[in-house]
C-alpha cells in the first residue's frame, strides 16, 4: 500500500506563513487580529482550537469581551454614516479592488478554508469562485438595482448591517452578503463563527480593508456579544444564519426595534420518492448530494419512500453510498500529484463526528435497521493520522418518531429513510420540521407533482432534481421555523439592506409575522 503525505506547500506552517508574508497586518506570528475602526488591533484572547484535519494545533480566533464589541459597533457606525457620502462608482471601484486582489489569492482562501473546515479542495475553490463572481454580478447590476439617477433611488439603511453566519460558507455566504451590503451603501460589521472559517474571513477582510470598504470583523463568544451586535440601537439590519433558538430570539429583538433581519435557520429537507423509476438519473443526484459530508443548509438527509419502490431506491442509493471517497482532502501518493477528488473529509470537530455515531446508535436502539454502514478504514488517511474528527457515512431505516433527528437536521452523512404508503402519509413525513430551506420530489407523475409540491413546507420544491441556495436572480428564502425576515437573491439581497421611498414602512417579500411567501420554484 502507498504510503501518503501532506502535499509539500499546504501543510498548515507552510499556510500560515503565507498569511503572515501577505497580510502582516492582520496575521501575527503567534496570532490573528481584529479589525476595528478601519484598523488591525492586537485585542481578545486566542482561544485554544485545532483543525478537523488532523486535530493539530492551529491559532484560535481572538475573542474579545462586551465592551470592545460595543466600541466596535460604535465606529462602525461612525463608518456607516461616511460611507453613505461616497458616490456609487467608487463604491464599485473599491468592490471591484478588493475582489481582484481575492481573485489574485485564490489559492491561499481556499486552502485556508482546506484546514479550518475541512473542505475537500474542489469545494473549497468552489466557495470562493462563487463569492467572487456572485459579488461581480452585483457590480454589474447595482445601478439598476439601486434606481441610480432615478428620483426615487433606494438609500442605505440608517445604521450598519451586521453579519453572524455559520462556519461552513465563510466566503460564499458571509463574505458575499457583506461586500453587496457595502455595494449598497452601508458599512459592515461581522463575527467570526467560533468553530471555524476565521482565518480565510481574516484574509479576505484584509482585502476589502485595504480597498478601503468599511468592514469590521471581531471574533467573541455569541452571548457575550449579542447586546452589541444584535440589540445595539445604532444597528441598521441583521444577517444571521444558525440554529433555531439563537434566530427566534433575534427575531423577536429585531422585531420589537422594527429592524431589517435575514435569519436563516436549519430545516430538515427531505427527498420524496413516489412512481419514480428514473433511477440513474436519482443516482446523479445523490452522489453530489453528499459532498461536504452534508454540511450545508440545502442538504437532503431523509428519504421519504413509498413503500413498494423501496427495493428500486436501495438499488440506486446503494452503489453510490458505497463509492463515497472520503479522508484527509490534502493527502497524495507523490508530492506531484494533483490534490485527491473527495466527496468529503472531516465533519467540523471531533466533538461533531461523536454526536453523530451517538444519533446512529440511538437510531438502532429505537429498532431503526441500518442498511449501509462503512467503517474508516475505507478513508485516505495518512499513517498514524488523528481522524477523531472523521465519521463514516451511514444511513437507518425506519427510525422511531421518538429518535433525536426525527424532526432535525444532522448536519453530517448520516440519512434516514421513511416508507410510506400514502400520498397523505408522504406530505406528513416530508413536513415533519416545521419548515425547510428545500425539498424534491421523485416523480414521473406530473398531476402528482403539481398537486402535492405546493404543500410541501419549504420554500423551494425541485421535481426530479434537488434545491440549492442560489443567487443571482433567483430568489432564497425559507417558510415556517426556517427563516426569519427578508428573502434574499438577486434584487431582493439589495432590498433587504436598502430603504425605498417608503422608508421603514416598506413591506419587503420575505417570512414575516402575518405575513409569508414561499412559492413554488
Amino acid at each position: 500500500m502507498t504510503t501518503l503525505q501532506i502535499k509539500p506547500g499546504t501543510t498548515w506552517p507552510e499556510t500560515y506563513a503565507r498569511c503572515v508574508a501577505l497580510a502582516p497586518e492582520a496575521f501575527a506570528a503567534d496570532r490573528i487580529h481584529n479589525l476595528i475602526a478601519g484598523k488591525w488591533q492586537r485585542v481578545g484572547t486566542p482561544g485554544h482550537h485545532v483543525s478537523p484535519l488532523d486535530q493539530s494545533p492551529i491559532q484560535g480566533p481572538p475573542r474579545v469581551e462586551h465592551d470592545v464589541a460595543v466600541l466596535a459597533m460604535e465606529s462602525a457606525y461612525e463608518a456607516h454614516v461616511a460611507w453613505g457620502t461616497v458616490s456609487l462608482e467608487e463604491r464599485k471601484e473599491r468592490t471591484t479592488i478588493a475582489l481582484d486582489e481575492m481573485n489574485r489569492h485564490r489559492e491561499l482562501l481556499a486552502l485556508l478554508l482546506v484546514w479550518e473546515i475541512g473542505k475537500p479542495w474542489r469545494l473549497a475553490c468552489n466557495d470562493v469562485d462563487r463569492c467572487i463572481d456572485g459579488a461581480r454580478w452585483y457590480v454589474e447590476n447595482i445601478d439598476r438595482q439601486l434606481a441610480a439617477g432615478a428620483a426615487l433611488e433606494r438609500k442605505p439603511l440608517p445604521g450598519p448591517v451586521s453579519n453572524i453566519a455559520s462556519w461552513n460558507y465563510p466566503m460564499s455566504v458571509q463574505v458575499h452578503a457583506e461586500l453587496v451590503q457595502a455595494l449598497a451603501g452601508n458599512a459592515v460589521i461581522a463575527k467570526t463563527p467560533s468553530q471555524g472559517g476565521f482565518h480565510c474571513l481574516t484574509l479576505a477582510h484584509a482585502f476589502m480593508a485595504r480597498a478601503g470598504l468599511p468592514v469590521t470583523l471581531v471574533s467573541g463568544v455569541g452571548g457575550k456579544l449579542s447586546d452589541a451586535l444584535i440589540n445595539n440601537a445604532k444597528l441598521g439590519a441583521l444577517a444571521f444564519v444558525g440554529g433555531r433558538a439563537n434566530g427566534r430570539a433575534a427575531a423577536t429583538t429585531l422585531a420589537d426595534r422594527n429592524r431589517r433581519h435575514i435569519l436563516e435557520q436549519e430545516g430538515l429537507n427531505t427527498w420524496g420518492i413516489w412512481d419514480f423509476y428514473q433511477w440513474d438519473l436519482l443516482a446523479q443526484h445523490l452522489r453530489k448530494g453528499f459532498e461536504y459530508a452534508k454540511q450545508r443548509c440545502t442538504a437532503y438527509p431523509r428519504y421519504v419512500v413509498q413503500r413498494r419502490l423501496l427495493p428500486l431506491f436501495l438499488e440506486a442509493y446503494l452503489p453510490v453510498f458505497h463509492s463515497l471517497k472520503f479522508g484527509h482532502p490534502l493527502a497524495v501518493s507523490n508530492p506531484d500529484d494533483p490534490l485527491p477528488e473527495l466527496d468529503f473529509g472531516p465533519v467540523i470537530s471531533s466533538k461533531k463526528a461523536a454526536e453523530l455515531v451517538e444519533h446512529f446508535e440511538s437510531a438502532l436502539a429505537g429498532r431503526a435497521l441500518p442498511v449501509a454502514t462503512c467503517s474508516l478504514g475505507r478513508g485516505r488517511f495518512l499513517d498514524g493520522q488523528d481522524t477523531a474528527a472523521y465519521v463514516a457515512p451511514a444511513c437507518v431505516l425506519e427510525p422511531s418518531p421518538r429518535w433525536s433527528l426525527h424532526h432535525s437536521e444532522p448536519f453530517g452523512p448520516l440519512d434516514s429513510i421513511v416508507c410510506v404508503d400514502t400520498e397523505a402519509e408522504l406530505i406528513a413525513a416530508m413536513n415533519v420540521s416545521n419548515g425547510a430551506l428545500v425539498a424534491s420530489l421523485a416523480t414521473d407523475d406530473k398531476e402528482f407533482a403539481q398537486r402535492v409540491g405546493p404543500q410541501l413546507r419549504a420554500f423551494k420544491v425541485g421535481i426530479n432534481k434537488p434545491r440549492s441556495r442560489g443567487d443571482r436572480e433567483e430568489v432564497f428564502g425559507g417558510v415556517g421555523e426556517s427563516w426569519k425576515g427578508a428573502f434574499v437573491g438577486g434584487d431582493l439581497l439589495v432590498q433587504a439592506v436598502t430603504y425605498g421611498p417608503e422608508g421603514e414602512s416598506e413591506k419587503l417579500h420575505g417570512n414575516f409575522p402575518g405575513y409569508s411567501s414561499s412559492p413554488l420554484v
